[in-house]
This record gives C-alpha cells, sequence and structure tokens, in this order.
C-alpha cells in the first residue's frame, strides 16, 4: 500500500437538527487551534449539510453526504442526488452502509452506480462493507467483504479518490469490536480485492475501519496494518468525542 493521509469520517446517521452545529462549530475551534495529522469530515444529515458547509467553510474539516441516488436526476421522490449533495456544499459521500444495504435492500450492483453517479458530480465515495455476525461466526467473513469489494467498485474508481470502510455489522453500536487480529486479516482482504478489481488503481485508497470506534480504542486500531483511518458514528456526535479519535491519529 502507498502511504495516503489517514481520514477520520463522523457519520450522524439519522441524528441532529440545526443546534446540532454547535458541536461542527466546537470542532471547528479546536482544529483552528490544533491542528490534525489526518484528514478530518464530517457527514450529517442531508438536511444540514448546506449549513454545515457555513459554520465550517474555510476550515480544513470536510463535509460528506450519508447517501445519494444512483440516478442524476429524476422522478424519484425523497432522493438526493449525487449531484445535490455536491450542490449542498459536499465532497464525500458514504454509500452502501451496512443500515442501507440491510433497511432499504441496497445490493452491490446499486452501490456501485451510486459511485459512478458521485464520481460524475465530483464527490469522493466512501464505500462501505461488512459481514453480518451470522457470516463471521460462519466462518464467511473474509469471503463475504471480497465479493462485497469486488461487486460494488466500478472500474472507474481506478484512478480516482476513494475510500472503501470495513464495518462488521454486528460491531455498530453494539459496544462490540473484533480483535485486532480479525481486523487485519479482513482490511487485508479488502486491500487483496480493492487491487485485484482495480489493479494498480486500488494499492493506495484507504481503508477505514468503523465499528463501535471510540477515544479508547481508537489508538489501537488506527495503529493495525492497513488501517487508513476510520468511520465514526455515535463518537463523531459530540465534538470532544470525535476530538479523542482525531487525536489518536
Amino acid at each position: 500500500m502507498t502511504e495516503s493521509l489517514k481520514l477520520i469520517a463522523g457519520n450522524w446517521k439519522m441524528n441532529g437538527v440545526g443546534e446540532s452545529l454547535e458541536e461542527a462549530a466546537a470542532l471547528r475551534v479546536a482544529l483552528d487551534a490544533e491542528a490534525a495529522n489526518c484528514r478530518v469530515a464530517l457527514c450529517p444529515p442531508a438536511t444540514l449539510i448546506d449549513r454545515m458547509a457555513q459554520t465550517l467553510g474555510g476550515s480544513a474539516i470536510e463535509i460528506g453526504g450519508q447517501d445519494c441516488h444512483g440516478a442524476a436526476s429524476g422522478a424519484y421522490t425523497g432522493s438526493v442526488s449525487a449531484e445535490m449533495v455536491a450542490d449542498a456544499g459536499a465532497n464525500l459521500v458514504i454509500l452502501g452502509h451496512s443500515e442501507r444495504r440491510a433497511g432499504f435492500g441496497e445490493t452491490d450492483a446499486n452501490v456501485a452506480a451510486k459511485a459512478e453517479a458521485a464520481l460524475a458530480a465530483g464527490l469522493e465515495p466512501i464505500i462501505c462493507v461488512g459481514e453480518t455476525l451470522a457470516q463471521r461466526e460462519a466462518g464467511e467473513a473474509v469471503s463475504v467483504v471480497s465479493q462485497q469489494v469486488m461487486g460494488s467498485l466500478p472500474v472507474s474508481l481506478a484512478d480516482k479518490p476513494f475510500a472503501v470502510a470495513y464495518e462488521p455489522v454486528w460491531a455498530i453500536g453494539t459496544g462490540l469490536t473484533p480483535t485486532l487480529e480479525q481486523i487485519e486479516e479482513v482490511h487485508a482482504a479488502v486491500r487483496a480485492a480493492m487491487i485485484a478489481r482495480l489493479g494498480a488503481g486500488g494499492a493506495k485508497p484507504v481503508i477505514l475501519y468503523g465499528g463501535s470506534v471510540k477515544p479508547s480504542n481508537a489508538k489501537e486500531i488506527l495503529a493495525v496494518p492497513e488501517v487508513g483511518g476510520a468511520l465514526v458514528g455515535g463518537a463523531s456526535l459530540k465534538a470532544e468525542d470525535f476530538l479523542g479519535i482525531i487525536r489518536a491519529v
């Protein structure tokens, strides 16, 4: 792997209203005074992207969306296109999160189409993969995740900036965390699948770990080979908690 700057991205999920931007503002103040040794991004609900862009304008903190539609426009009531996400002020977008795959039936093909749309809109995709507890217990974690990588990454990503996020589904929001050895094993498999899919273009993009990352365990997780950052859920909602993870880089 070619060394790249680590990325710590916060996924607010379906949390946050206008007053929640106070946490983003507090994060900005802290990072203005104490520059991060990594890329930092916040991914709020679509309703807050524009206002967060105004709050963080001119700072080093990047902004991402949590999803986009695979079509550029059309009769898709309630959906948000990649162009709309970019127009609101984001430069990244999370795609294929396990909550989208499980709750909305998204397939690898759907995720790949969304990645294509994101690229067309100038967004950097963060493509999520991960196994369920049943798949982990059946010894299928590596094969499941490798198949998701192969199916979710369009070949057009090869020369574009993007990231893959490995999130064991059973560890998200549960407080459970895989062993460091398990994390290393799957991250190595993700890298191999990225290279198999994209050739040399799969060797450089970072692989994030997500799943109950918090200040108390971030340092050891971020030191695991091929862990190029973290996709953080609940701990990103409070500036102080998120800062603890950023400082662990």
